[in-house]
């Protein structure tokens, strides 16, 4: 078994699974996935239900007649795209939707889909098998982790953690299933940025409570950090990024050159800024960015982005420092949470539900408030 290493590469970078800037045709993502190797990165992220198992797929591609105890393999699984139907823009159903099989199959399908997802990487283990994306159902049964548990057991996973998602939040849920659950869940992945470093500051204690390591996804902010992106920049129809607010690049850009002189005070590029930033706290022990090949000319070519993240230097930033950034970039308050809220009286969507009074207790045991 290998540990996560300091940086890693995920299976959505490239834009053929989540669509940011130009679709990489299946070679140059092939590729991608070997320059990351190549360059010195040694963790890689897939989830079953990218392509419907594609990515799986290519990263086995990639990795054909690689040394398996070189590189550390992050598993996640969570959506069902074998007997569930895709619900539009929501995707795929949770396996743990109670249309498709209540507690007693939970098991079953979590070794099948962990088996199908190795059989397709072109391996026999994870390192670390993550739950993708829970619903409540997720975050607080027993079947669904003794059901993660006997998969590990079985050795088709070295360690278990969790993936919240797709959107941000989820915080007090958390807290609630590290509570629960702790003892069997080794790492989290998180969104955490400089732009971004609300909610999830509040559950970090929670994971060092509980020894719970963090791997922290969107370090880039959609591409912000990469340093490519400009006011007035076009993105292409079906880009994630078109859903964010209006001025969102300008603004975001705003605050980062707010932030440059503490990264040129360690002659740091921008993703190395933002990563050191995230791994200047405690119990983050990985990052990875989404890479992506912007539209237009002179876009910077998304194998630069990757080569230069694998140079990422060994230094940290000092408690000051990271204080003086989460100020900068404070976005508190700045969308509306997923997860268990006040908002909700029913769960009517798979990634929200109404507040339990347990969770509110915890809220207040950890100081985060009772404003959920």
């Amino acid at each position: 078994m290998m540990n996560l290493t300091t940086t890693a590469y995920g299976t959505w970078s490239g834009g053929r699974f989540m669509h940011f800037g130009e679709t990489l045709p299946e070679a140059r993502f092939i590729g991608c996935l070997t320059a990351a190797y190549e360059a010195g990165i040694r963790t890689f992220v897939t989830a079953d239900v990218y392509g419907n198992g594609k990515a799986d797929e290519l990263l086995g591609m990639a990795f054909k007649g690689v040394d398996r105890s070189t590189y550390c393999l992050v598993g996640m699984i969570g959506h069902d795209f074998y007997d569930g139907q895709r619900q539009g823009s929501r995707g795929y159903p949770r396996f743990t939707d109670a249309e498709l099989r209540g507690p007693e199959g939970y098991a079953e399908y979590v070794r099948t889909a962990t088996s199908r997802s190795l059989e397709r990487c072109g391996t026999d283990r994870f390192d670390v098998l993550m739950l993708h994306n829970p619903d409540n159902t997720g975050f607080t049964s027993e079947a669904v982790w003794q059901a993660l548990r006997h998969t590990r057991d079985e050795g088709l996973a070295g360690m278990l953690g969790i993936a919240p998602g797709p959107a941000n939040g989820f915080t007090l849920d958390l807290i609630g299933c590290y509570e629960q659950f702790g003892g069997l869940i080794e790492w989290a992945m998180l969104i955490l940025n400089p732009l971004e470093p609300w909610p999830v500051d509040g559950s970090l204690p929670a994971c060092e409570r509980h020894g719970v390591k963090v791997l922290t996804r969107v370090v880039d902010h959609g591409g912000l950090f990469h340093g490519d992106l400009g006011e007035g920049h076009v993105f292409k129809p079906g880009d994630h990024r078109m859903f964010r607010p209006d001025g969102w690049v300008g603004h975001g850009m705003a605050k980062v050159e707010r932030m440059r002189p503490i990264a040129e005070k360690h002659g740091l590029t921008l993703l190395e800024f933002a990563s050191i930033w995230n791994l200047s706290h405690p119990g983050v022990e990985s990052v990875v960015p989404t890479f992506m090949q912007e539209a237009g000319e002179g876009a910077r070519l998304i194998e630069d982005k990757i080569r230069e993240f694998a140079r990422l230097p060994e230094i940290r930033l000092t408690p000051d420092e990271v204080s003086a950034v989460r100020q900068l970039g404070d976005n508190t308050g700045c969308m509306t949470l997923k997860g268990a809220s006040h908002r909700h009286l029913t769960s009517e969507r798979p990634d929200e539900w109404p507040l339990r009074p347990e969770l509110l207790e915890l809220a207040v045991r950890y100081g985060l408030g009772t404003a959920w």
